[in-house]
């Protein structure tokens, strides 16, 4: 079980049900989510997605890349497998996120789920609100603080 690893993508929307785009910057504001997304100021600010997770739609869809899920952090290296509510995470040495759910369901016509059969997001992804806020980029560390999980 992996404790730790790198920020692979950041992907935002200005507008809910838009498609989100990759940045390499972003900004994380305290208690409100990533600056510029549609998502933030909600009930979850911020969602995270680990990349290995896109191997099991690719056979179907070749083409799949971070923020088709609507993710807003791609990780690499990082298992969510045994995350629980409240557990945290750091990225970079002062942005603290502390995870508020697990999953979600997947909503209506959901292109993932009409094509693969399936969607990760629902079991894999988590959500998290944003404890401590900053700057972010691509390559930045992410890990479970204290060895949470």
């Amino acid at each position: 079980m992996n404790s730790h690893g790198r920020i692979h993508r950041i992907s935002i929307s200005e507008e809910k049900g838009d498609k989100k785009y990759n940045v390499d910057t972003a900004v994380l504001v305290t208690d409100y989510g990533i600056e510029g997304d549609a998502h933030a100021g909600s009930q979850r600010q911020v969602s995270l997605l680990p990349f290995e997770s896109f191997d099991k739609v690719r056979r179907a869809i070749e083409d799949i890349k971070p923020g088709d899920f609507a993710e807003n952090i791609t990780t690499v290296g990082l298992d969510f497998t045994h995350v629980t509510i409240g557990s945290n995470l750091r990225i970079g040495d002062s942005i603290k996120l502390e995870i508020t759910q697990i999953g979600k369901e997947c909503h209506h016509g959901c292109y993932i789920r009409e094509i693969v059969g399936d969607c990760i997001m629902p079991r894999e992804g988590v959500f998290a609100r944003v404890v401590q806020g900053g700057t972010f980029r691509i390559g930045d560390t992410i890990r479970w603080e204290n060895n949470e999980v």
